[in-house]
């Protein structure tokens, strides 16, 4: 019998892929320090020198920030950045209370150059992604952050590498944005044209829970007096913000009743009644359930930065 001959082997053809390494340019190597301050109206930090960067950003208040030998004066929403090995020192201002967030970190990319020197207006976007760090931070790290740093045990999946990640995210959007100039985006007037309506709405609805933090809104007032239906309104609000009205309005009375303890010398009673709780039973617990203190815990809190 014979054998069939077997046919030939045929040659696999080989495919070369060309990978395509991604520029970086910005890497952040290490997180030195991170705080969300609550400072009191008087509150002045003498001064340093360190070979890192940092940011200084006002979330509430102003500040005084001298840098060798200039002061700038740095309102809510302001960002300053000091180079490594750069004198810097801040005081609050015309007696507001003032609460900033500080991040210091090794970076050696060239395009930190451009922040230099630089005192900037954050825009929306750069603000959602700085408050993305801080809640980021929150999760892995034990707060307020010391240092050297302490990991949660329980911290979320990633969690540090998200830091990394939003904050050179933030870093470009700033460079975009405000310092390196850059060509104009295509985009249709009518959908810019909803953007900017939408935006300008949900700015005008928070300018007003803030002026009548005292009153009681409900969906039916809000939507009434805007002239937008409750369910739109409900889909705009939490789209524009990541929050409810009502979410809102309460994180809106818990900082201003920080403020007025920071600021004032008002007791309990009349601080749930400056802002519209039922009872300061009612106000205390809240102000617990949002900070994870009472009242007088966090007052006390701010006697102590004082005499430090």
């Amino acid at each position: 019998m014979s054998i069939k001959e077997q046919p030939a082997t045929q040659p696999v053809e080989e495919y070369f892929f060309t990978r395509t390494p991604l520029q970086q340019l910005i890497e952040i190597h290490n997180l030195i320090t991170f705080h969300y301050f609550e400072f009191s109206k008087d509150y002045e930090f003498t001064g340093e020198r360190h070979n890192f960067w940092e940011f200084l950003y006002v979330d509430r208040g102003t500040v005084n920030v001298t840098v060798d030998h200039t002061t700038h004066t740095l309102q809510q929403g302001e960002i300053i950045f000091h180079k490594p090995n750069e004198y810097h020192s801040f005081c609050a201002l015309q007696g507001k209370a003032p609460n900033l967030i500080v991040m210091t970190f090794d970076c050696h990319s060239e395009a930190m150059k451009h922040f230099e020197d630089q005192v900037i207006a954050l825009a929306n976007e750069e603000r959602n992604l700085l408050a993305m760090i801080v809640e980021e931070g929150r999760q892995a790290f034990q707060f307020p952050c010391g240092h050297p740093m302490i990991r949660r045990s329980n911290a979320p999946l990633g969690g540090e590498q998200l830091i990394k990640c939003y904050l050179e995210t933030f870093l470009i959007r700033i460079l975009r944005n405000h310092l390196v100039a850059q060509p104009s985006p295509t985009k249709t007037l009518s959908s810019a044209a909803r953007e900017n309506i939408s935006d300008d709405l949900v700015r005008q609805i928070m300018a007003y829970l803030e002026e009548h933090l005292a009153d009681m809104h409900t969906l039916e007032s809000l939507s009434q007096r805007f002239l937008i239906s409750k369910t739109r309104l409900k889909d705009l609000f939490k789209q524009q913000t990541g929050h409810t009205i009502m979410e809102y309005v309460m994180h809106l009375r818990m900082e201003h009743a920080k403020m007025i303890m920071r600021e004032e010398t008002a007791n309990m009673t009349e601080i749930a009644t400056r802002l519209g709780f039922s009872s300061v039973h009612y106000f205390s617990k809240s102000f617990k359930k949002k900070t994870h203190m009472s009242p007088t815990e966090y007052a006390r809190t701010v006697k102590a930065r004082i005499r430090n």
